[in-house]
């Protein structure tokens, strides 16, 4: 691995190559050049990562909710001898059901802002035509252009802008693209495990008041796993749900993704080093 001396080396520059380390910008002095120049995406484009571990989180998530949707419909809501109750119930888990695997495909399916891959070439930022002060940055992995607050992603092997992190429960990064989609997508699991905690809670007070036999059309021992089980899965993803949903409405407001934050405090701690490593290109 090459050390951000080494890297810096690799200095490219508007007329002729000189000492890298000489033409670095301070950090007062750096002027990021917009990502609008140096970015381009295709919205229209499929996106889809191919991880193993992140598609079998996907599948699991979906058979999650699907399990949920069992339970809720054919133990509870289906053998409840009150129909006004079993109606609104089971309209008002199906909707937030629907919106929360919507939600999830639409991010786990786009973009999230990756930048164009290998686009790190003297060619091409001659070609932007750069004003004097303006600086780019090359990822040494993917040989792109990095705009301000871009960050690689070992999973997507891409650059994405404003990269929060790499979530394996929707197989892809959150950033600038699809980070709306991740925030309703914990926003609807945290309401229907809320939802469906409470629906099992009056379930066993019904059955407790009633016979077991009648409370539901499987059998009471049946019943009761199946029951248990949801109660489990509910809890613990309304807890991990409502804590990430929280820290991304805290991103949000705030501006500043967790990639962010952790890339500001290192490079607080190793500022030198990796101001020389950033800097590849500096008008003249």
């Amino acid at each position: 691995m090459k050390s951000p001396v080494h890297r810096c080396r690799d200095v490219e520059h508007g007329r002729a190559q000189t000492g890298a380390g000489s033409n670095c910008l301070q950090p007062e002095q750096r002027i990021p050049i917009s990502r609008d120049v140096i970015t381009s995406s295709s919205f229209s484009a499929m996106w889809f990562i191919r991880d193993t571990c992140g598609i079998v989180c996907a599948i699991i998530t979906w058979l999650l909710v699907f399990y949920a949707e069992f339970v809720v419909l054919f133990v509870m809501l289906v053998p409840s001898k009150n129909l006004t109750y079993s109606i609104v119930n089971g309209t008002l888990f199906n909707t937030l059901s629907f919106l929360a695997l919507a939600s999830h495909l639409r991010a786990m399916c786009t973009d999230p802002g990756a930048v164009p891959k290998g686009n790190a070439t003297k060619e091409y930022i001659e070609s932007l035509q750069l004003k004097p002060g303006q600086v780019v940055y090359k990822c040494p992995k993917c040989c792109s252009i990095k705009p301000d607050r871009a960050h690689h992603c070992s999973v997507c092997k891409r650059c994405i802008r404003k990269m929060d992190h790499h979530c394996p429960w929707v197989n892809n990064c959150v950033g600038e693209n699809n980070q709306k989609y991740f925030v309703l997508f914990t926003m609807y699991i945290a309401l229907i495990s809320l939802h469906s905690l409470v629906m099992v809670v009056f379930h066993f007070l019904y059955c407790f008041e009633d016979d077991w036999t009648k409370c539901s059309s499987f059998s009471p021992p049946a019943t009761v796993i199946l029951l248990i089980l949801l109660c489990f899965e509910g809890l613990l993803f309304l807890i991990f749900t409502s804590v990430m949903f929280g820290t991304q409405v805290h991103s949000i407001c705030t501006d500043e993704t967790v990639s962010h934050a952790a890339s500001v405090e290192k490079e607080q701690q190793t500022e030198p080093a990796l101001h020389a490593s950033k800097c590849i290109y500096q008008q003249q």
